[in-house]
């Protein structure tokens, strides 16, 4: 009894000089690795890129036809599955806008014109659909409107994980603390969303057969 009592504090202190491990998570695809306290102290002091600014500009217009898509849905479709996405991607959209923008305004990056896809000849980023499209989108209904939508939004969340992608594919881009975590969201988010739609749709295309 008196051996194990002379052991113990020596067991406590080996336990109090024992530190956590520190766990990086890794970018959408890759695995996460342990790093030392120094490693993630530098981590800390990680600045943005003239990628990162380019990325927040160019998702802010990508999100903003996103909500235009989603807004077309409450007087198009009665389809109330439809009708529940349409409003998640509202909400967590036009969160994720306002957020980018203050992202933007605080390291005194100018703010994108929201609805510059709009203009004639504007460049698209990738995914989000044409003038063309959009017409055709918000001249259906119905069923109709039902197929181009979810269509139409999976091919414009597939547009957004290749703007995560392409981020992280920049060297020292996509490794501020608060861009990583961001593009990190919009990956995992978007994909659980596409698997939400192909299922919908697939729904849809047996129901008409």
């Amino acid at each position: 009894m008196a051996a194990g009592l002379a052991l113990a504090p020596g067991c406590r202190s080996t336990a109090r000089t024992q530190q956590p491990a520190i766990v990086q998570p890794g970018a959408p695809g890759e695995t996460a690795r342990v790093i030392t306290a120094e490693q993630a102290t530098d981590l800390s002091a990680v600045r943005h890129t003239p990628a990162d600014v380019q990325f927040m500009q160019g998702m802010i217009g990508h999100h903003a036809q996103a909500l235009e898509m989603s807004a077309l849905v409450p007087s198009r479709t009665a389809n109330e599955d439809i009708r529940k996405l349409a409003q998640r991607i509202e909400i967590s959209q036009a969160d994720e806008i306002r957020m980018m923008r203050e992202w933007l305004q605080a390291r005194g990056a100018p703010l994108p014109d929201e609805h510059a896809h709009h203009a004639h000849g504007a460049a698209l980023m990738p995914g989000m659909l044409t003038p063309e499209e959009m017409k055709w989108l918000a001249a259906a209904t119905g069923a109709q409107f039902d197929e181009l939508f979810l269509a139409g939004m999976i091919k414009h969340h597939e547009g957004a994980l290749t703007m995560v992608q392409e981020l992280f594919e920049k060297p020292g881009a996509g490794q501020e603390p608060d861009i990583f975590a961001f593009a990190s969201d919009v990956d995992a988010d978007q994909r659980m969303e596409i698997d939400r739609m192909g299922a919908l749709l697939a729904r849809l295309k047996e129901r008409q057969r």
